[in-house]
């Protein structure tokens, strides 16, 4: 609740203080206006290097650092650190024939949904409540709201809208207690919907990092060890996403030695929230700049150098487990075979390439599944729609029950009309939702094969169901004809009443996803602007169920790297203040800035889902930056280490070079 109102102190520029509902919007705007806030101006921190220093302001008096040996007795902005690894590094790097080593440093960067947070809320004075609001996961919502303001969660039900754009951005609430409270208070709905200067100062981008990265290797191109020092900021509040950071900047490649040491620092900005494959983009980003620079040293092909060490089935992962099976491999020997990849390059420009890893989740999900008298099918999931995934999952419904696609429709439920459904992040929808559909689909199937059986008088093992028809099963079957999924369900009345299918499950074996990353990029050595020419996504889906929308995917991520690698930037100036809270000074790709994205998409199946598939959304957004960032450093003669690679940036690079 503290990241949703101010409790005595305000942390950071936007933090609210006070909420007014009124009959109209011109009449709140005017009781705001009549509030007056007696601010007492303390030291503050925006920067992750200056939160960490022993004088810095201190945020928190009650945030000790976790994850250390021994408890520390004096608290600090640093509220966690994280370590992953295998291995002795120190051995690994004087094994090596060659060593590089860097620190890199990223802004914050917002999701760029362009509908903002609303909901409206209404709490009844019998202690119901009802409140429809733009999010990733109205579960969620509803047991948060129901927390805070001391409900019991079945009494409170949340309807997911339409969503504007996610990203990772509406995994969180902000707006959904406040509306529910003001309610209480006026006995009536109350609607609120944050102004774009609200949404930016106010609700959580993406941390800001400052990393640091090194990597060995042989002279004959075998990483001998991998080291990383990451430290992420996550606003206000602990939680950044340092921990995933650091699990996956090393998990695109096999090594002996490993280490990732992560600090979770606390800064006056508003806290952290996901934005596509949290963590993972600003650790790529530097592992990948380091991989092509080693890669240089030794006189190798960078994609070679990444053939060479990629993780394999097997192998020992950078954060634990050993890898199952998957595509990382023929992401690259696609990009190497690929007519981007020795297509001819002019004056000022430049080919990078980059590796992306994410985990891709499961979670807990229900899902139901309703036959109509008519022979269609009504599919009720509990995730949010962010990306098409209610296509997916009537695609994989139709598939699985034998009937046309036309004849499914999938909608989302409200928190009271299914049972608990995880948030719509990392990648598990089509994933986890889609295997709860597919089991719900069969569990259906079973219920139509004994309708035919009662039908036809013979016993339900008898009975099977074979392309959207259930057909008698062997020889002393008996001769029927086959009755279609429609025949039944009309006689659904006479023969035991409506027929649906259901299940639940927390669902795991989600499998991992590889990406590679090629972009060609020029640079304009007066101005120093960046210009991206062509751009090549090669990535692992598992099985593509709609390859139009996991195309859509691949490149929506891709486009999101551009923008964060070459322009998006949050900026505070030393009062402690947004500087540029809205896309008309935080600027995002439009189209004239983006060539088409190419595609390549790859199938290996996973083995833990029965259609073989991969979420997909995440892994699109990890690798761009650094394959820009290696494009451009090309073109330009000189490693940019800083993100964004805006016109300055470059320039005071390309100047330090000379001198």
């Amino acid at each position: 609740m503290v990241n949703c109102i101010a409790h005595g102190k305000a942390l950071y520029d936007g933090h609210g203080v006070a909420a007014v509902a009124a009959t109209s919007q011109s009449i709140a705007n005017k009781a705001l206006k009549l509030i007056k806030v007696d601010y007492e101006v303390l030291p503050h921190v925006t920067d992750v290097e200056e939160a960490c220093k022993d004088d810095a302001p201190l945020l928190h008096d009650n945030i000790f650092t976790e994850g250390l040996e021994e408890t520390p007795s004096t608290p600090s902005n640093i509220s966690g650190r994280v370590q992953f690894g295998h291995g002795d590094v120190d051995k690994g790097f004087k094994a090596a024939d060659k060593v590089v080593e860097r620190k890199f440093r990223t802004e914050a960067t917002h999701q760029g949904y362009i509908e903002p947070h609303a909901c409206v809320g209404n709490l009844s004075a019998d202690g119901t409540g009802e409140l429809w609001c733009c999010t990733q996961g109205h579960f969620m919502v509803r047991n948060s709201c129901a927390a805070i303001l001391g409900l019991d969660i079945s009494r409170l039900r949340v309807t997911a809208s339409e969503i504007g754009g996610g990203f990772g951005g509406k995994t969180t609430i902000f707006i959904e207690p406040l509306a529910l409270a003001l309610s209480r208070k006026a006995g009536r709905p109350v609607k609120v919907v944050m102004s774009r200067d609200e949404v930016f100062r106010a609700t959580g981008p993406t941390s800001s990092a400052s990393m640091w990265i090194k990597i060995g290797a042989k002279n004959d191109g075998t990483i001998t060890a991998m080291e990383g020092l990451l430290k992420y900021q996550g606003g206000a509040f602990k939680g950044s996403w340092v921990s995933l950071g650091c699990m996956t900047a090393f998990a695109c490649y096999r090594a002996d030695h490993m280490k990732t040491v992560g600090y979770d620092v606390l800064v006056n900005r508003p806290r952290a929230a996901a934005y596509r494959a949290p963590g993972a983009p600003m650790a790529a980003f530097a592992v990948e700049s380091v991989v092509t620079e080693l890669a240089g040293e030794l006189g190798i092909d960078p994609l070679e150098f990444r053939l060479k060490n990629a993780a394999k089935e097997g192998d020992q992962s950078s954060y634990g487990p050993k890898h199952r099976a998957h595509g990382l491999m023929e992401t690259l020997e696609q990009a190497k075979a690929h007519d981007h990849y020795n297509a001819p390059l002019g004056p000022n420009q430049g080919r990078g390439v980059a590796c992306g890893f994410w985990f891709n989740f499961g979670g807990q999900t229900s899902t139901s599944l309703n036959i109509g008298a008519d022979g269609t099918v009504n599919v009720s999931v509990g995730t949010v729609d962010v990306g098409g995934s209610r296509a997916s999952m009537c695609l994989m419904v139709a598939e699985e029950l034998g009937v046309p696609y036309e004849k499914v429709r999938c909608v989302v439920a409200d928190t009271s009309s299914l049972g608990h459904n995880d948030i719509t992040d990392g990648s598990r929808t089509t994933f986890s939702s889609g295997m709860a559909l597919i089991m719900s689909a069969r569990d259906a199937k079973q219920k139509l094969c004994a309708r035919a059986a009662k039908i036809w008088e013979i016993p339900e093992d008898a009975v099977e169901w074979v392309d959207g028809h259930a057909r008698p099963a062997g020889p002393n079957a008996g001769e029927f004809d086959p009755m279609s999924l429609a025949e039944i369900a009309g006689k659904a009345e006479t023969t035991g009443g409506p027929i649906a299918g259901h299940h639940e499950c927390n669902a795991r074996g989600a499998g991992v996803s590889f990406a590679t990353h090629m972009v060609d990029t020029e640079v304009d050595r007066e101005t120093g602007r960046v210009k991206v020419l062509r751009y090549t996504v090669f990535q692992d889906a598992g099985k593509a169920v709609h390859p139009a929308y996991v195309e859509g995917q691949f490149q929506g991520g891709a486009v999101q790297g551009i923008g964060w690698a070459i322009n998006e930037e949050y900026i505070y100036g030393e009062d402690g203040r947004l500087q540029n809270a809205g896309f008309l000074d935080y600027r995002i790709p439009v189209a004239s800035d983006l060539p088409m994205i190419d595609t390549v998409i790859i199938e290996t199946p996973n083995k833990g889902h029965p259609y073989g598939v991969r979420g997909v959304g995440e892994t699109s957004i990890v690798p761009p930056m650094a394959a820009i960032a290696n494009s451009v450093s090309a073109a330009a003669g000189v490693r940019l280490t800083e993100l964004p690679m805006s016109p300055p940036r470059v320039l005071k690079a390309m100047d330090e070079a000379k001198a």
